[in-house]
């Protein structure tokens, strides 16, 4: 097998001809106008992007007050799922007493739901004023006081007042209370520490609905 070598096959001499090589310094590359208009070290795109970002994902006192208090709408308006656990368990009862007032208030007159679910919907959500943490809160908010609709038909459709029929409705209504309930724990301490709550079954649609 025959090698080739570079230096044996040559026929021409080499020769060697004084030519400058330029080799550029460093701080020649400086003054270049590319090395000062590179993207990655624009102070001002990096602000921008960190601007973009608290905005997103941060929220302030106010923000953080009205996220919380939003979560008292479903769970007002589904009070009444509570009627067997508030009676049978006193810790229950001395728990959201203090909130019987308010729940009162809410309860007065029949459009109250309606009407504070056009104030949250179109005035918060509908909002571009509110950051999004306010409006994804405040539509999670709302579809879990939407979902209420099912409990409500089925004890419309099927209310038992004895037997087996009474405890299963019994039983419906009260883990309908207890995830409202514990929602509203979870939701509103979580927006008071400026955390982000995502409720099951609830937090996908709200995501649809926020953009």
């Amino acid at each position: 097998m025959l090698l080739f070598n570079p230096v044996t096959s040559l026929s021409v001499p080499l020769t060697l001809s004084p030519k400058t090589h330029y080799s550029p310094s460093l701080s020649s590359l400086k003054n270049h106008p590319s090395f000062l208009t590179n993207k990655n070290h624009n102070p001002t795109r990096r602000k921008l992007l960190i601007v973009q970002a608290k905005g997103e994902d941060s929220a302030d006192g106010p923000d953080r007050l009205i996220s919380a208090i939003c979560y008292f709408y479903p769970f007002f308006d589904g009070i009444q799922y509570g009627k067997y656990v508030i009676t049978q368990f006193t810790p229950i009862q001395v728990l959201i007493q203090p909130l019987f007032p308010a729940i009162k208030v809410f309860k007065s007159f029949p459009l109250n739901g309606f009407l504070v679910f056009l104030t949250l919907y179109f005035v918060v959500v509908r909002n571009p004023n509110f950051g999004r943490y306010v409006r994804f809160n405040t539509m999670q908010a709302i579809v879990l006081d939407v979902l209420l609709i099912f409990p409500d038909l089925l004890e419309r459709s099927f209310n038992p007042k004895e037997g087996l029929g009474l405890d299963l409705v019994m039983s419906f209504d009260s883990t309908v209370f207890l995830y409202l309930l514990v929602s509203l724990i979870y939701a509103s301490s979580s927006c008071l520490f400026g955390q982000l709550p995502r409720l099951p079954i609830v937090a996908e649609a709200a995501d649809r609905q926020v953009l």
